[in-house]
């Protein structure tokens, strides 16, 4: 019975693609399969970065982390970092004394591991000195969501449209899933074999079973895991400053292409000039807090931008990227990203 169940699901997979000529994201997002870019599946590799940030307080970057073990000197104390847990013993000697200097010293040579998974060794402080100021030179790179954590193995089927190869692949931890997300092409469409088993920050166990769901878990984390919370930011001076384009926008089809070339400047008055060329239309915008959920909201009266006039309700944001969707009755989304 289980092979049958096997093999019916690729069968249904197949069929789903077998007219590849009128696939467009619509239907992929439909049937729960996703693309390279598909917001769902920029997330997940996210999810399935390199935790980072729970040595912060010895190198400072949470974009890299350094590769177990190794010692420091903590206030001319000796400290073996050997596990997670001994980043306790780093915090509980600065914490012991508020007057001392709190000195952190790591002895060279150490191995970095990047976000990303790649590694490389550090043979001085000179060096790592260096590699930290460029981490620093990206503050708002998208860095890992931390607070989820998926319970491997999982299974993912696999459709080809430039060969028309159906297959499926297990992922058996974080780095697997990583590559393999980086590994895709813009020819290639994957759906999750749900259930899928997560933990959330507060080690709590629960069955995702769609896509949806799957995204609402990682918007939970986003908000909720302190690790993802390290800097406050407030979205009026953040989108009130600079001018914004489109990178992103998906209302039952990939529309990114129509919105090419706009600039978009957000203002204290609440109206936003649409810019492209020499056309400039000005519309309104508006934001508030209801119930927890930051809204969004547009006007333009165009034909063109008054696509844009959704219910929007907040994902993320920084300095540079502002992302929201709209899942009330079909998945949109639409992302700013600073010009």
């Amino acid at each position: 019975m289980f092979q049958f169940k096997k093999y019916l699901t690729l069968a249904i997979f197949l069929f789903l693609f077998s007219c590849q000529s009128e696939i467009d994201e619509q239907d992929t997002n439909a049937q729960g399969t996703i693309t390279n870019i598909s917001p769902l599946t920029t997330y997940l590799q996210r999810v399935a970065m390199v935790p980072t940030v729970q040595d912060n307080v010895i190198d400072g970057s949470s974009y890299c982390t350094i590769k177990l073990p190794y010692t420091v000197t903590v206030n001319d104390e000796q400290i073996a970092v050997n596990t997670a847990t001994d980043y306790q013993k780093v915090l509980d000697n600065m914490n012991a004394d508020p007057y001392d200097d709190d000195l952190v010293k790591i002895d060279f040579p150490v191995t970095m591991v990047y976000y990303n998974y790649i590694e490389k060794l550090i043979p001085n402080e000179t060096d790592f000195n260096d590699l930290i100021d460029y981490w620093n030179l990206y503050p708002d790179l998208l860095a890992k969501i931390n607070g989820l954590n998926i319970d491997y193995p999982i299974t993912i089927n696999t459709y080809n449209s430039a060969n028309q190869i159906a297959g499926s692949q297990s992922i058996i931890s974080d780095q697997a899933f990583f590559n393999f997300i980086k590994n895709l092409n813009e020819s290639q469409y994957i759906s999750l074999n749900y259930p899928i088993s997560i933990a959330d920050y507060n080690d709590q166990n629960r069955l995702i079973t769609n896509n949806l769901e799957f995204e609402n878990a990682i918007k939970y984390a986003i908000d909720n895991c302190p690790e993802n919370n390290i800097i406050t930011l407030d979205f009026t001076a953040t989108i009130t400053n600079g001018s914004w384009e489109i990178p992103y926008f998906f209302d039952e089809s990939l529309k990114t292409s129509n919105y090419s070339g706009y600039s978009f400047v957000f203002k204290n008055d609440k109206t936003v000039v649409a810019t492209k060329g020499a056309v400039s239309e000005t519309g309104q915008w508006d934001s508030r807090v209801l119930y927890g959920v930051r809204e969004f909201q547009l006007n333009f009266s165009s034909s063109l931008l008054s696509k844009l006039n959704q219910d929007w309700k907040l994902f993320e944001f920084n300095n540079s990227q502002i992302r929201v969707r709209d899942v009330s009755n079909s998945n949109r989304y639409l992302y700013f990203e600073k010009n």
